[in-house]
């Protein structure tokens, strides 16, 4: 990898986008997405690229036109996760994903970008209810080993929630900022649709869907192309 560079476009380089912005903008869990996978075809060249990038995902595109992408973490691959089907279906305009765990499907509304998924194929997450969400505002981040979402009712008639993710993977990632496969896993548990206060002020919504699915929808911003990857083989 070289020092971080402005201004390069395509699949040279790396687009870095905001999934679950604010209504007013800001916030929003940073993504990478590399759009020609091709020039990282290796597990292992794509998972120390993932760490070296230091987001909570980094996404792989094999195949634009299909929708297929490889998911990692700084260390580990993911066979679903929510945060980056919603960023990459927003920025490659397709009407689905096909991940690991199978194929996501996609659409826009607006301002908002949608997927949906079954909640099977989320990773393991500890859906932890507070009182209030001055409870989840006033947590220490916890120690590595499990990842927990703590979540409060902020108005439970209108279905707003207040959130917290942190993924104890000890990878650098203390807090998630916005967390799609947490916020369908709480979807499922509590069955209907949520608005998700997330992090710092990042916005999740969500509803259940038919067939089983869950529906996971937010604002997507271009943060803009950063990083040269290395020169294709």
């Amino acid at each position: 990898m070289t020092e971080p560079l402005g201004g390069l476009e395509g699949p040279e380089g790396l687009d870095v986008l905001r999934v679950f912005c604010g209504p007013d903008g800001r916030h929003g869990n940073e993504l990478g997405v590399v759009r020609d996978g091709a020039r990282v075809p290796g597990r292992g060249e794509r998972q120390e690229i993932a760490a070296k990038l230091g987001f909570s995902e980094t996404v792989f595109v094999d195949d634009p036109e299909r929708g297929v992408i490889d998911i990692y973490t700084p260390t580990l691959r993911l066979p679903f996760a929510g945060h980056p089907c919603v960023g990459t279906s927003w920025l490659l305009d397709v009407p689905e994903l096909v991940t690991p765990a199978g194929v996501v499907q996609a659409r826009q509304d607006g301002e908002f970008n949608w997927i949906a998924a079954r909640p099977q194929w989320a990773p393991g997450r500890t859906l932890r209810a507070y009182s209030t969400p001055a409870e989840v505002d006033a947590l220490a981040v916890p120690p590595p080993g499990e990842w927990v979402y703590a979540w409060a009712w902020e108005d439970e008639a209108a279905g707003r929630v207040r959130a917290r993710g942190f993924p104890g993977r000890d990878d650098g990632i203390r807090e998630d900022e916005a967390t799609g496969a947490a916020a369908l896993l709480l979807t499922e548990r509590l069955g209907r649709a949520l608005n998700i206060t997330q992090g710092r002020g990042s916005q999740i919504l969500t509803a259940p869907a038919p067939g089983g699915l869950i529906e996971v929808g937010g604002r997507v911003q271009l943060a803009g192309p950063e990083v040269f990857l290395p020169p294709a083989d």
